[in-house]
C-alpha cells in the first residue's frame, strides 16, 4: 500500500513522542496532538479529528480495563493486610539469614524479587527499607549495593517480566496483536537472563568490599543519611514503581524527589523508615506501631497464607505449561486468578481485622485501590490510544471505519523493509534500543505500546518471533525507566531508603544492568528467535 499523508504525520507523531521522552518531558500532549492530526489527515473530517481523541482513549481504557482492575485488587489487598501488620511478618524471617554482607546481598535479592513479583516495588520499597536495609547494613553490605540490589531485583528483574499481575506483557502484546501469555514467558525468562548477569556482575564489584558484621556500621549509616534527601514514607511510596506515572524532578541537593501530584489521593501505605534499632518498627516502643501486636494470630495466618496463595498458583501455571494432562490457562485467565484471589483475601483480612464493620471496609479498601489504579495507570490510556491508530482492528474503532490492510505501522515498517537487512540481531538490538530511549522518561511502561507494536510489524520480516522481540522491548523500557538507569525514576525512592545519592546509584546501576540487557538480547535470538 502507497503511503499516504497519514503515514507521514503518525511517523512524524512517533518521532515526537520520542523525543519528547528523551527531553524528561511528559508525553500525553504529544500524544494526543499526534492523535488528533493522525486521524484528521486520514479521515479529512475535523469531526472526526477531534473525536479521534475522546475515542482513541476509550479504545484503550476499554481494552486495558482489566489491567487497572487488578492493580486496584491487588492494592486494596495490601492496605488489608498492612492493617493486620501481615505484610512486615511475611519479610521478617530473613533477617536472621544476614550473618554477613555476602549473605545479606543474596537474601535481600531473593526477598525484594519476590515481593516485587507478587505486589509490585511499591509496598516492596518502603517495607524492605524499613525491615532488612538496617539489618544488611549492620552486616555488612554497603549502602550503594544495598540499592543496587533493590533496583536490579525489584524495579528491574521482578518488574520487567511482570509475570504475575501482567499488566506489562498486557501493554506490549496488545498493541502488537499477540497472545499476553506467550509475552510473558518470553519475558519471564528474559528477565531471569538480563537480572542474573546484572546482579552477578555486581556481586563482583562488590565482593572485595564486603565488611565485617559491626553495630557501629548501623550507627555510621544512620548518621551519615542525613545528608541525603531522605523520602518520607508517603513520598516514596508515590515514587516507588507501582506503575507508569510521568514525574517531575526537583532537585534537593545531593538527591532528588519527585513532586508530589498535589491531589490528595493516598497510595497504599508504606512501612515507616527505620530510625532506630533494627527490630523497632520506628525507632521507638516497636508495640506502640506494630498491628501485628494487635492481631497476633491474624497476621500470622496472612504472612503464611498470602504466599501459599500465589506460589500455588505459580506452581499450577508451571506444572500446566510442561504437563499436557493439566489444562492451561486461557488468554486473562492467569490475570483473573490473581485478582480473583486477592479480592477473597481483601474480605477475608477486613472481616478479621474489622468485625462487623468489614462491608464498609472492604469497600473502602477496594475503592482506594480503584483510586491508585488510575492516578498511577491513568497517563497509559492517550499514549495507548495514539500507538493503537497503527493497529488497523484499533483504528477501525477509533475512526468509525473499516481500515484495510494492517494498518499505519505496518505499511510503514512493510515501505522501508526491503532496506532493512532481515536479520534478527540487527531486529533485536533496535526493539531494544527503542525500548531503553522510551523508558528515559523515567515511567517504564509508557513505551510498551510503541516497542509491542514494532514488534507485531518487524517480527516476521526479520526471522524472529514477535513475541520474542515484544518481550525485548519490554527489557529495555522497564529496566531503564521503571528505576534501574534513570535517576528520575522510582530509583529515587531506591536512593532514599539505601540513603546514598540517587545520580550515584544510577551510576552504578548503569554497567551491571546494560551488560544484562546485552546478553538477553543475544540469548533471544539464539534460543527464543
Amino acid at each position: 500500500m502507497p503511503l499516504t499523508a497519514a503515514h507521514w504525520i503518525y511517523l512524524a507523531g512517533v518521532i515526537v513522542i520520542l523525543g519528547t521522552m528523551m527531553a524528561r518531558k511528559n508525553i500525553v500532549v504529544p500524544a494526543v496532538a499526534a492523535t488528533f492530526l493522525t486521524a484528521l489527515v486520514f479521515s479529512g473530517s475535523l469531526i472526526t479529528g477531534i473525536t479521534a481523541v475522546f475515542d482513541a482513549s476509550l479504545v484503550a481504557a476499554t481494552n486495558l480495563f482489566n489491567i487497572f482492575l487488578i492493580i486496584a485488587l491487588v492494592t486494596a489487598m495490601l492496605h488489608s493486610l498492612q492493617v493486620l501488620g501481615a505484610d512486615r511478618k511475611m519479610v521478617a524471617p530473613f533477617r536472621r539469614v544476614m550473618r554477613n554482607g555476602h549473605l545479606a546481598f543474596w537474601a535481600l535479592l531473593v526477598v525484594t524479587y519476590f515481593i516485587s513479583l507478587f505486589f509490585w516495588p511499591t509496598p516492596a520499597v518502603p517495607l524492605i527499607g524499613a525491615v532488612l536495609v538496617p539489618v544488611a547494613i549492620r552486616a555488612g553490605l554497603r549502602p550503594m549495593a544495598v540499592g543496587m540490589v533493590m533496583a536490579c531485583a525489584g524495579q528491574g528483574m521482578a518488574l520487567s517480566s511482570d509475570y504475575v499481575i501482567r499488566v506489562a506483557p498486557g501493554l506490549s502484546a496488545q498493541a502488537g496483536g499477540m497472545d499476553p501469555n506467550a509475552v510473558a514467558d518470553k519475558a519471564m525468562v528474559l528477565s531471569l537472563v538480563v537480572g542474573g548477569v546484572a546482579l552477578l556482575v555486581g556481586y563482583a564489584l562488590e565482593f572485595r568490599k564486603m565488611r565485617k558484621p559491626s553495630a557501629r556500621l548501623l550507627t555510621e549509616w544512620e548518621a551519615s543519611g542525613r545528608q541525603f534527601a531522605t523520602p518520607e514514607p508517603r513520598q516514596a511510596a508515590e515514587t516507588a514503581e507501582a506503575a507508569p506515572r510521568q514525574r517531575e524532578l526537583v532537585p534537593t541537593g545531593a538527591g532528588a524527589r519527585v513532586a508530589s501530584d498535589g491531589d490528595g489521593t493516598e497510595p497504599p501505605p508504606a512501612a515507616p523508615l527505620l530510625g532506630g534499632s533494627p527490630d523497632t518498627v520506628d525507632g521507638g516502643d516497636p508495640a506502640s506501631a506494630d498491628p501485628a501486636r494487635e492481631y497476633p494470630r491474624a497476621s500470622t495466618f496472612f504472612a503464611v497464607f498470602v504466599p501459599l496463595a500465589y506460589l500455588s498458583l505459580i506452581g499450577y501455571m508451571i506444572v500446566a505449561k510442561i504437563s499436557p494432562s493439566v489444562p492451561d490457562l486461557e488468554s486473562g485467565q492467569a490475570a483473573g486468578l490473581v485478582g480473583g484471589v486477592a479480592a477473597l483475601i481483601v474480605f477475608m483480612a477486613a472481616l478479621v481485622g474489622d468485625g462487623r464493620g468489614f462491608l464498609e471496609t472492604s469497600a473502602t479498601h477496594v475503592v482506594n485501590g480503584l483510586v491508585f489504579a488510575f492516578k498511577a495507570m491513568g497517563i497509559v490510556l492517550p499514549i495507548a490510544g495514539f500507538f493503537f491508530i497503527g493497529n488497523a482492528e484499533f483504528a477501525s474503532q477509533i475512526l468509525g471505519t473499516e481500515i484495510r490492510g494492517q494498518g499505519i505501522l505496518f505499511d510503514l515498517v512493510a515501505a522501508v523493509q526491503d532496506h532493512i537487512p532481515e536479520n534478527g540481531f540487527i531486529a533485536a538490538f533496535a526493539i531494544l534500543l527503542v525500548g531503553v530511549v522510551a523508558g528515559l522518561d523515567g515511567s517504564g511502561f509508557s513505551g510498551l505500546p510503541l516497542t509491542g507494536a514494532l514488534a507485531g510489524s518487524l517480527g516476521a520480516g526479520a526471522g524472529i518471533d514477535d513475541t520474542t522481540l515484544a518481550a525485548l522491548g519490554q527489557m529495555g523500557n522497564i529496566w531503564s525507566g521503571g528505576g534501574t538507569l534513570v535517576a528520575w525514576s522510582s530509583l529515587i525512592a531506591v536512593a532514599g531508603f539505601a540513603r546514598v545519592p540517587v545520580l550515584d546509584l544510577a551510576r552504578r546501576c548503569f554497567l551491571p544492568v546494560m551488560a544484562g540487557l546485552l546478553a538477553a538480547t543475544v540469548f533471544s535470538v539464539v534460543f527464543l528467535g
